[in-house]
């Protein structure tokens, strides 16, 4: 699953991680991806420590490594911008792809109260474009999954292959064993969570998203990524 930082893809882990059948693994590029560019994020020097830096060696893990007894899904949890260029993409082509996608302004908004002053390249929405040139597969807004989890859900497995769990529609609340050693400076509203509140939502489209002068130039050159991803979402 790739996407972009704030997309709601940490619930999404968290739908996946509650079926019985699955093993979730969370971001495994990102001590290479900090190692590589040396970007300043909370907690690079521990994420660093905590995994592989190797992307060839990630990239083995997650195209062959065996599942345990019982499991049948590997989910896994990606952010787009740790493909870097240097990453071979057939390395990958045996698995199946999908892309969480979000409206770049309601994204914008959410990244801004962890770092103040994101670029096009930190929130992934070009790369995502180009590995969904690469791989295809199907696409899901995060608005459709905060509002019609019940039937968003459903399709997304469909469109994946496998069976649907109506586990994935509610979770305990808590850390999980899976998060990334990055949790805390980022997960504090998914651990409080317990499902796909639709009231909670920040993507109802109810009015338009308020961001800072500064911020929208960035905004506009977000959405011509988003509209060409928003134009192969599922439809249900």
């Amino acid at each position: 699953m790739w996407s972009g930082p704030r997309t709601l893809s940490t619930a999404l882990m968290r739908s996946f991680g509650n079926r019985a059948d699955t093993v979730v693994v969370d971001e495994p590029l990102y001590g290479y991806y900090l190692a590589a560019t040396g970007i300043d994020h909370p907690g690079a020097d521990e994420i660093i420590g905590s995994m592989s830096t190797d992307w060839a060696d990630v990239v083995r893990q997650l195209a062959c490594g065996e599942l345990p007894a019982g499991k049948t899904v590997f989910y896994q949890k990606h952010m787009t911008h740790h493909w870097l260029p240097e990453i071979d993409p057939e390395a990958l082509d045996g698995l199946r792809h999908a892309f969480l996608i979000r409206d770049p302004r309601r994204l914008l908004a959410s990244y801004a109260k962890v770092r103040d002053t994101p670029t096009l390249a930190d929130l992934g929405l070009a790369q995502q474009v180009r590995i969904f040139r690469r791989f295809g597969g199907p696409v899901i807004d995060a608005a459709d999954i905060s509002a019609r989890a019940e039937r968003a859900l459903p399709a997304l497995c469909a469109a994946l292959g496998i069976p649907f769990d109506a586990a994935m529609l509610a979770w305990p609340a808590g850390p999980r064993s899976t998060d990334g050693v990055w949790a805390r400076h980022w997960y504090a509203s998914v651990r409080s969570s317990t499902g796909f509140d639709a009231s909670r939502s920040t993507d109802s489209p109810s009015g338009p998203v308020s961001l800072p002068p500064e911020l929208e130039p960035l905004a506009a050159q977000c959405q011509a990524y988003y509209d060409e991803m928003a134009k192969r979402r599922l439809a249900f």
